[in-house]
């Protein structure tokens, strides 16, 4: 039998977050807040005990875009996602200041997977008069854009997150494991690089 669109949806889903799950399970508690860069967004202390993300109310985003932490892309994470599924659920889309971070590893990996439960829920009531319903999430009611459409986008956006906790995971380890790159390239400006590149073909030449 042909699989549904919401059996291939979920499909979908699952398999990016077994993705997930690999990186949660081998998450540190020191990898949240590691700053891969000088120019990045984080989760900072807040006055009344709890966390606060770094954020640009501008548009567009700022030039060059910071890189987040793994903090701040679980707190995002659970941002997008609870307004996801208030959507789902024609419940008020909370608003970007009301969603809280946890601020531990224990506790955020449990509040992601408490996310994926609320989330396989929605699935769980949907048919396929609901998939083609009009979206009204991330798109403002658009005719061209159904329920489906929103729950691809779901799938979407959770895998890019995914790729980007792995990343930084992956690449906190290998910076404690090997501090220095081979070639010593690591911190060289453009300029410093295009230079190399230069006189690397200047000796060819020769």
């Amino acid at each position: 039998m042909p699989a549904s669109r919401r059996d291939l949806l979920r499909s979908q889903f699952e398999l990016t977050w077994s993705l997930f799950e690999y990186h949660l399970e081998r998450l540190e508690p020191a990898d949240l807040l590691w700053e891969p860069a000088p120019h990045c967004w984080t989760m900072r202390p807040a006055a009344d005990g709890g966390w606060v993300p770094d954020w640009a109310d501008v548009e567009p985003d700022p030039v060059p875009v910071p890189v987040p932490t793994i903090g701040w892309i679980t707190w995002h994470i659970g941002w997008w996602w609870t307004v996801a599924a208030d959507h789902a659920w024609g419940r008020r889309p909370r608003e970007r200041t009301e969603i809280g971070w946890p601020g531990d590893r224990d506790r955020t990996v449990a509040w992601l997977g408490d996310l994926r439960a609320a989330w396989l829920a929605v699935f769980d009531q949907l048919g396929d008069a609901d998939l083609d319903a009009t979206a009204s999430f991330p798109w403002r009611d658009d005719p061209a854009y159904t329920v489906a459409h929103m729950i691809a986008w779901v799938n979407a956006e959770l895998m890019k997150n995914v790729a980007e906790i792995g990343q930084l995971r992956l690449l906190r380890h290998a910076r404690a494991v090997h501090p220095d790159p081979p070639g010593g390239s690591r911190g060289s400006s453009v300029e410093e690089l295009e230079a190399d590149h230069a006189g690397h073909h200047q000796q060819q030449a020769e």
